[in-house]
């Protein structure tokens, strides 16, 4: 499962979205303000400057660029 922490007009949230769909994976986008807030994303991830954070299989990936690694090397 993936888990992807965006929030609205993020380039790099849309792009990672639109990869998980062209790739068919399973994951559930969970935007800033509705889903969590900054606190809890901090929380969660402390190192965290950047969005979109990435979970996968509850291991956090990093960003867009690590996610797309990690897509290629799982394709």
């Amino acid at each position: 499962m993936i888990e992807i922490y965006g929030k609205d007009a993020c380039t790099f949230c849309a792009k990672a979205v639109g990869l998980a769909d062209v790739l068919d994976l399973n994951y559930v986008y969970k935007k800033l303000g509705v889903d969590f807030t900054r606190e809890e994303l901090f929380e969660m991830f402390p190192n965290a400057r950047t969005f979109p954070q990435i979970v996968v299989d509850g291991e956090h990936i990093g960003g867009y660029e690590q996610f797309v690694i990690h897509a290629k090397q799982a394709a």
